[in-house]
């Protein structure tokens, strides 16, 4: 059994080292970012963070997951220095070296697909939805592609424009990118149709085929329907497998793209190597970032190979496929094979049994969703009306931080779980206890 001695506080929080790059921060770093507590990082190690002043924290939020191997793990850390010891950027987009075609080759293999793939290499998540949709339009020689209410797919303009999660990321901002449509997901406990599931039988990809290609948009002028596995800004939404299995026989049926956007879910999150592989389907292209190098910047774009048919200079990147961040990657898939995809797998149905008994416990829980160690509870004031807990949720998030936990909301008023890979069951009862202690001074 492993001694917890975490979270630990050694000064208030935040503490005068904190406070001090507080105000640095808010005098010279852009006002746009999102911070839900003032936590100042010095350092990371597993599932451990550490503040300036010296107070530990259980992470609770990997780095917006992004660090499912644990923060700073000693093989990835290895593979970054001896890297950085050769050479730091050559651009392959110009020249070549090992390391990119090697990456390649390893995502093509654990993507487990019948089909050949290709890879092209972005430095973020939203570069690589950048790249997926240019190339479905330049592919298909079709201009609309549909996305969904309720997603994320980043905050570059085009990656924006096929987003559907909060106002405050289109404010301002107009015009964004034309052709693009949003429809319903399948979140079954919102229905926006008002049907329950399974009875429903997926109405809403069915409306997608019966009411707006017949009323709106004809199906043969749309690339590709952009989809996330599982929703994750909008709130970790996990549809049924039927969803997707129906979704993806409708782009078979009318030539279109099925483009899956595993830049959150990706990477062993959802205790398999990707989310898509859930749901038994094969996605024509799909996206990679966030946990793919374990915190070095890489985004990924894969496709079958038939579909990546643009020509040289049609799309590139200088530092996409940096070197030292494509040996981190190299180091991560190494450690998910060797065991952290099957312990997400494990945890995370031990985390979701555990938030299922709280449930039980406390009314403000609506409902538990969630595949691996991508889990998130939804708080609502009345269950049966299912009214939105929004100012419960920033509370307990806050509160949460106060006791050392570090959680992230997701959609209005919903809480994320999602610790690195490398957790442990007594890391995640501490971290449980603590959210557990939470929604009971909340109860009174």
């Amino acid at each position: 059994m492993k001694n917890i001695d975490y979270p630990r506080f050694v000064t208030e929080v935040p503490g005068p080292k904190a406070r001090e790059i507080l105000s640095k921060d808010k005098r010279y770093i852009s006002p746009s970012y999102t911070r839900s507590y003032p936590l100042v990082i010095d350092k990371g190690e597993g599932v451990v963070v550490t503040d300036v002043d010296g107070n530990r924290f259980l992470d609770f939020s990997s780095g917006i997951g992004v660090c499912n191997t644990g923060h700073s793990h000693p093989a990835v850390v290895a593979s970054i220095i001896e890297q950085a010891k050769k050479f730091l950027h050559m651009s392959g987009t110009d020249f070549y070296y090992g390391a990119q075609s090697n990456l390649a080759e390893k995502i093509c293999e654990i993507s487990n697909m019948s089909d050949d793939l290709m890879v092209y290499y972005g430095n973020s998540g939203a570069e690589a939805i950048e790249a997926a949709l240019k190339l479905v339009r330049y592919h298909t020689k079709r201009s609309l592609v549909l996305s969904f209410f309720g997603a994320f797919h980043g905050r570059t303009m085009g990656a924006l424009s096929l987003s559907g999660s909060k106002m405050i990321h289109e404010k301002g901002f107009a015009p964004l990118v034309p052709g693009v449509t949003h429809v319903p997901y399948g979140y079954c406990y919102r229905c926006p149709y008002n049907l329950k599931y399974p009875d429903c039988n997926i109405y809403c990809v069915d409306w997608i085929k019966e009411d707006l290609f017949k009323r709106v948009i004809p199906a043969e002028e749309v690339a590709a329907i952009f989809v996330e596995p599982i929703q994750g800004e909008g709130g970790y939404v996990t549809p049924p497998k039927e969803f997707h299995q129906k979704l993806h026989e409708l782009c078979r049926e009318f030539g279109i793209l099925y483009v899956a956007d595993e830049i959150q879910s990706g990477m062993g999150r959802t205790g398999k190597m990707f989310a898509f592989q859930h749901y038994g389907i094969e996605p024509d292209v799909f996206t990679l970032a966030k946990g793919i190098a374990s915190g070095m910047p890489l985004g990924a774009m894969v496709s079958k190979h038939d579909i990546m048919s643009w020509s040289p200079g049609s799309h590139a990147s200088t530092f996409g496929g940096n070197p030292v961040s494509c040996q981190a990657a190299l180091a991560t898939v190494e450690l998910l094979e060797n065991g952290l995809v099957n312990n997400a797998a494990e945890m995370g149905e031990y985390l979701i049994d555990q938030l299922r008994k709280l449930q039980e416990e406390h009314e403000l829980i609506g409902d538990v969703r969630g595949k691996g160690l991508m889990v998130a509870i939804e708080l609502v004031i009345d269950r049966e009306k299912k009214t939105k807990a929004v100012v419960e949720r920033n509370e307990v998030i806050e509160r949460a931080f106060q006791k050392g936990l570090l959680l992230l909301g997701c959609g209005e008023n919903s809480v994320r779980l999602i610790p690195p890979l490398v957790v442990c069951r007594e890391e995640l009862d501490k971290g449980l206890s603590i959210l557990d202690e939470v929604l009971k001074e909340l109860r009174k």
